[in-house]
């Protein structure tokens, strides 16, 4: 099962922080092969609020259904996304650090089918594609700040 995670410091509130991940239709502006989520649930984003993950990777497209797993407003994130070939389980934890913020994300993926095979490219990828999204992350905290 490939997972990684990371921390970063980030000079912005957790509360900050939180709202861009919070808020799915500004995934794509810090996670690079998420091309939008949609929200399939009316109401506040709570554990249980359905999504829809659509992704470009290389010169393939796909989706992901699943769902948001925990929510503590300004403090914990948890999505989980399933398809054929993998069930992907992300979280974000935000802590107050004086004015700045320790954000950490982990990624796990279990891949199952078809998705066994990827698991090697996947296993070297993650680490990258997670830290590049971190510092996307970082940048448009810091920028509202």
């Amino acid at each position: 099962m490939p997972s990684f995670a990371h921390t970063e410091t980030v000079a912005a509130s957790p509360e900050a922080v939180f709202a861009i991940l919070d808020d799915t239709d500004r995934t794509p502006e810090w996670l690079s092969r998420c091309t939008g989520i949609d929200k399939l649930t009316e109401g506040p984003n709570q554990a249980g609020t359905k999504l829809r993950y659509h992704y470009q990777q290389g010169g393939r497209s796909g989706t992901m259904d699943g769902a948001i797993a925990a929510r503590e407003a300004g403090r914990h994130l948890t999505m989980h996304f399933v398809d054929k070939t993998m069930d992907v389980t992300i979280d974000f934890r935000t802590a107050a650090m004086g004015e700045q913020t320790s954000l950490t994300h982990e990624i796990d993926i279990r891949t199952h089918g078809f998705g066994k095979l990827l698991t090697p490219m996947i296993k070297r990828s993650l680490p990258k594609q997670t830290l590049d999204a971190m510092t996307r992350l970082k940048a448009l905290a810091e920028a509202q700040a």
